[in-house]
């Protein structure tokens, strides 16, 4: 069978390489991918071109697509896809918007009582800055829609607040996703992402991980789109797992069904275990990035045949396996990322990557026939083994083999997790 997938990055790396396993698939397209994507053909049509996607489905006997980022799943790539009889992973619009809209997420939240932190929405500044002023820094500030995973902003002091409001709301710094904002109380606790394979009915999570999302060693700098991830995450225990199940997952896919909104795909929960419990931070409507970089390599199924049965709805007939072992991975990205960063330098990988590490290419191009970066976060390194601390050391081996002017990396990756191990 031909596949296509829908997406550029490292996730659609990680998706690609996994797919590549299964003994059904014959091709894999992505669409556009980036030059490092070996295992598939790469076709210059845009992620959110849902035209030009429709017509190569059509004319390459396309028999299932994997749409994996957020923009062509709000935008409605499934709806078209379906349309034409192409099974596909990945939710339609009127379920894509749990990530599309962080207005419509809380909404349900607290029509269903799903645990979160308490906030309230707002349209215009001045009320969004008025009401700041009735609570307690630090204050966490959201653009309602889509903004590459940067839309979050958590201010310490009414200043940082105000500033906040003003760049997505009147400088619309992430465009009309800023026109409404959730001003949300700030939680404390370990975070964790669990990713879920859902057909709207049964919910699998997948293994727990563990994302870095600032720039810098210790947990500094600025956000970014994550600078590398561990699994499973040690702060997701059986106990805290069974009360996610009963609290958050199942019941998030009944609200969704009881909206006339049917989940199926991947959903993506974004969980902090606080002192009354695990509350939802946010809901992605697909796979994580680098999440997936870490849960894909540890799963023991065909991808393929999960995918198949989440698009059927008959996923519950599917024996889902997990290695016993964990992972990590470490970003390699370009110094000055995620602001102002150069790119065309050369990339050199190695044939063989140490420890069996995978490589997952992230923001690469072609030039002249050289691999060169092309992107802030360059490519992730990810090693599994029988232990997190073996898995860690094995990336971060393995990731010395790797080259290109202007590398930048953290050095503290699942540093948070062996210490909650006692490791």
């Amino acid at each position: 069978m031909n596949i296509v997938v829908i997406g550029s990055g490292g996730r659609e790396h990680a998706i690609i390489q996994k797919l590549a396993e299964s003994p059904e698939i014959t091709k894999i397209y992505t669409l556009p991918g980036n030059a490092g994507m070996k295992e598939a053909e790469c076709v210059p049509v845009g992620a959110k071109d849902i035209p030009a996607i429709v017509d190569f489905a059509k004319s390459h006997d396309i028999g299932f697509a994997v749409v994996a980022p957020d923009d062509p799943l709000v935008l409605g790539c499934v709806d078209a896809l379906e349309e034409l009889g192409i099974p596909c992973f990945g939710p339609r619009a009127n379920a894509a918007i749990i990530e599309g809209s962080k207005v419509f997420s809380k909404n349900l939240m607290k029509k269903y009582g799903i645990p979160t932190a308490k906030y309230e929405v707002f349209d215009s500044a001045s009320d969004a800055r008025a009401y700041c002023r009735t609570v307690t820094p630090p204050i966490v500030v959201k653009a309602d829609g889509l903004a590459l995973g940067k839309g979050v902003l958590i201010c310490q002091t009414l200043e940082e607040a105000d500033a906040a409001i003003g760049e997505i709301m009147e400088d619309r710094v992430f465009g009309e996703s800023g026109r409404r904002v959730v001003i949300e109380e700030f939680l404390t606790g370990p975070e964790v992402s669990v990713l879920s394979f859902t057909d709207g009915n049964t919910v699998v999570p997948m293994i727990s991980s563990m994302d870095h999302k600032r720039a810098g060693d210790g947990d500094t700098g600025l956000n970014t789109g994550g600078m590398g991830t561990v699994a499973p995450n040690p702060y997701y225990t059986p106990e805290v797992a069974a009360r996610c199940m009963d609290e958050i997952f199942l019941p998030t896919i009944r609200a969704m069904n009881a909206e006339g909104r049917t989940f199926r795909g991947c959903l993506y929960f974004g969980l902090m275990i606080t002192e009354d419990g695990p509350k939802v931070i946010e809901y992605n409507c697909r796979f994580g990035d680098p999440e997936t970089q870490v849960v894909l390599p540890l799963l023991d199924t065909d991808l393929f045949t999960i995918m198949k049965a989440t698009a059927a709805g008959n996923l519950a007939d599917v024996d889902i396996r997990w290695k016993d072992a964990a992972a990590c991975c470490v970003i390699l990205a370009s110094e000055g990322y995620p602001k102002k960063y150069a790119t065309g330098y050369p990339l050199i990988l190695p044939e063989k990557p140490k420890h069996g590490a995978r490589i997952y290419v992230a923001g690469a191009k072609s030039a002249d026939g050289v691999l060169v970066t092309g992107g802030g976060r360059v490519l992730g390194v990810t090693a599994v083994a029988p232990t997190l601390k073996e898995a860690v050391a094995n990336a971060y081996d393995a990731a010395e083999d790797v080259h290109f002017e202007n590398r930048y990396l953290r050095h503290d990756i699942g540093a948070r997790a062996l210490a909650c191990k006692g490791e």
